[in-house]
């Protein structure tokens, strides 16, 4: 009989649970905003702006943009924590993803909500 220890942080299923469901949110956003834009006679900037005018929309877009940059934090992460050995590059490279991810919702935000 194999006696497992398990030490860590334990992120393996959780990360893997958002994985998931952000991966899938992501998806329905695309097919539905492809369904939407294939339904569409011409596709120019008053379809864009009517679109984007709706509360719902932006709220749906800023839920994508939100999973896309959870996704991206925790594939980041992993990849970093398998293959950058020193902790002062290690340390340095997860602050500059966290930093980027914050700008880059506040940039989303400003986008979606901005004049």
């Amino acid at each position: 009989m194999v006696n497992r220890v398990v030490v860590g942080a334990h992120y393996g299923l959780r990360d893997w649970l958002i994985q998931r469901v952000s991966a899938a949110v992501m998806a329905a956003y695309c097919l539905s905003l492809a369904v939407y834009l294939l339904m569409q006679p011409r596709v120019d900037y008053d379809v864009w702006a009517g679109l984007f005018s709706s509360l719902t929309v932006r709220t749906v877009s800023l839920l994508f943009l939100m999973s896309l940059f959870y996704h991206a934090w925790i594939g980041m992460r992993s990849i970093v924590m398998d293959y950058v050995k020193p902790d002062g590059v290690r340390l340095t490279i997860h602050v500059l993803v966290i930093l980027l991810s914050l700008l880059y919702t506040i940039w989303s935000v400003q986008i979606l909500w901005g004049m």
